[in-house]
């Protein structure tokens, strides 16, 4: 199965505030229904969108099982620990290394020894070239960067390995080949840079996946059991600890020596600075020599988006320094190079016709250049990038906030002048700020085509000039609270009023019905009903009365026939014969 992405969105938590897009130097993030995902073809896994998603929806992938697995595979794991642990860690590297091991490691070396080699491989190309354009590949970030983006410097990265993938070949032939190297530190990029070199990095680590698992074994490192192993293999660093720091590779290569001292050296950091530094560059008019340090994190590998400490960065360079020494005699070869070609490999951005550019303006209601506000709400520095994205599929209409508040206004101003009630929205001078065309028609009557064909309609107009209950309105702001007033009596008009706060003591909004014929036609039902039922009563007790007289003559006439059925009764009893 292959791995996921080092960098990938939940898209359940993700709050459709397209911060990631507006943050991401190359727009390697994919809008659908309203959610980002990344665009794993274009990424370059610097993290900046793990690092400002404020809804923590922007993840990294976890790596910790990958690792479990080589141990319970038999393997032998060793790390190559990034050196900028030292201004994260407060502990001693005999704790750190112990800590480690009970993790299940089999040792532990600085990845700073890979950097060292790194340092003396590129101080002798320095020394052999004649003049020319050299950019380190220490950051994979900075290398993925140029190959994806600045195609035209691909050549003029210097041809070695990061320090990280140079160290785990020099762990490799120290050890034997047979074994695993894992690298701990701040960068998510090496998460790539071991799915690309799975012969050198068995896996990445960050600092952050490695605290979630020190907690998950409860580790305690104050109290952790120190035996005469816990040493670095084979050796600490020296020099190379300063590279996580910015200007640190630029000074560990000097310190290696630069034979004629003619080598301009300069640290860029973060990817703006370097767009920034690298414009207008033609490297092969270059007649000296250049070396430039490229980090894609702003002030160095101590600024990584995993670091895992609140530190200041300045504490955190300081116990740097604090914690590297320095050889009197550096060697001039390097114990292992690893070779590292960085072939171009530019992304391809489609070229759209106008007709496909126009028509998809238009969509979002860009008809001239006056239109195209560039104001990068939708995460684009310009409307004209954000209509590309809308073409290729990366991007949605949505996006555009001029456009939905466009949309949001037409469809505000459809249901209000569909609404029979009267609508009003005031602001807290008691002005008029909107009102719809049954509040015009409700109190405006005489002169409602006066305003109806006033484009601002009654925007403006003081309201206690124009309802004859402003009272309610001055009384709904001050208290914060809503009003609902029944059968508001004004004149010979009833009111069913609704008042209510939109924004806090700032605007409110009302709902007004004239209920005055409504309750003048319920009244007069109300009347002929009253009429009707005296009327019923009168008759019924007209019947009433009637029945009763017809009653007494009924029950005489009966009484008398009954009398006279039993003597004829008596007769036959007697044996007379009909």
């Amino acid at each position: 199965m292959d791995k996921i992405y080092p960098v990938y969105t939940l898209k359940n938590e993700c709050n459709d505030c397209y911060k990631c897009i507006r943050q991401c130097h190359i727009k390697a993030i994919k809008i659908q229904s309203g959610r980002a995902s990344v665009i794993n073809d274009k990424c370059i896994a610097c993290g900046h969108c793990v690092t400002v998603c404020p809804a923590g929806a922007k993840r990294v992938r976890n790596d910790i099982e990958t690792v479990k697995n080589l141990f319970i595979a038999g393997k032998k794991v060793y790390v190559s620990l990034a050196p900028s642990w030292t201004g994260v860690y407060n502990i001693e590297h005999k704790r750190m290394i112990a800590a480690l091991k009970k993790l299940g490691f089999s040792g532990v070396s600085e990845t700073a020894i890979g950097a060292q080699e790194v340092s003396i491989q590129t101080a002798k190309i320095l020394n052999t070239a004649k003049s020319g354009l050299f950019i380190s590949s220490a950051c994979p970030v900075i290398d993925d960067y140029i190959r994806l983006y600045k195609p035209e410097f691909a050549k003029n990265i210097v041809p070695i390995a990061s320090p990280a993938l140079t160290h785990a070949g020099f762990l490799k032939d120290f050890l034997g080949k047979d074994i695993e190297v894992v690298f701990i530190g701040p960068c998510i990029a090496k998460k790539k840079e071991a799915d690309s070199h799975p012969n050198l990095l068995a896996a990445s680590l960050t600092f952050d996946e490695l605290n979630y698992w020190f907690k998950e074994e409860f580790i305690d490192f104050e109290n952790i059991e120190i035996d005469n192993d816990c040493n670095f293999i084979p050796e600490k660093a020296f020099e190379g600890s300063l590279y996580p720091i910015e200007g640190g590779m630029n000074e560990t290569i000097k310190k290696t020596g630069i034979d004629k001292n003619d080598v301009t050296f300069i640290s860029v950091s973060s990817l703006d600075q370097f767009d920034k530094s690298f414009q207008n560059i033609n490297s092969a008019k270059i007649k000296n020599k250049i070396f430039v340090e490229a980090l894609a994190c702003s002030g160095g590998c101590i600024n990584g988006p995993c670091l895992s400490s609140k530190k200041s960065k300045i504490l955190i360079s300081s116990d740097i320094y604090a914690n590297t020494q320095y050889r009197n005699i550096i060697p001039k070869e390097p114990r292992k190079v690893v070779k590292e070609e960085y072939i171009p490999n530019p992304v391809k951005n489609p070229d759209f016709s106008m007709e496909q550019i126009v028509k998809t303006l238009r969509k979002i209601n860009k008809f001239s250049p006056e239109d195209e506000l560039n104001c990068s709400g939708c995460g684009y520095s310009n409307c004209r990038d954000f209509v590309n994205a809308l073409i290729a599929g990366d991007a949605e209409t949505s996006m555009c906030v001029s456009y939905m508040r466009k949309i949001a206004v037409k469809k505000a101003s459809i249901v209000l002048k569909c609404m029979p009630s009267a609508v009003v929205i005031v602001d807290s001078n008691f002005k008029i700020v909107e009102a719809n065309d049954s509040f015009l028609h409700m109190f405006c009557e005489d002169m409602y085509e006066v305003f109806s064909n006033f484009s601002e309609g009654l925007s403006g107009a003081l309201l206690d000039k124009v309802v004859p209950f402003a009272e309610l309105f001055k009384a709904a702001l001050s208290s914060g609270q809503d009003i609902d007033q029944k059968h508001y009596a004004s004149g010979n008009k009833l009111y069913d009023i609704n008042i209510f706060s939109i924004e806090d003591n700032e605007l409110i909004g009302a709902v007004i019905s004239d209920v005055t014929k409504t309750e003048t036609d319920r009244s007069k039902i109300a009347q002929k009903a009253r009429e009707v039922i005296t009327k019923n009563i009168a008759t019924v007790q007209e019947i009433a009365s009637l029945l009763g007289e017809h009653m007494v003559e009924t029950e005489l006439l009966l009484n008398s026939i009954a009398k006279g059925y039993e003597s004829d009764t008596e007769k036959d009893k007697k044996g007379n014969v009909y």
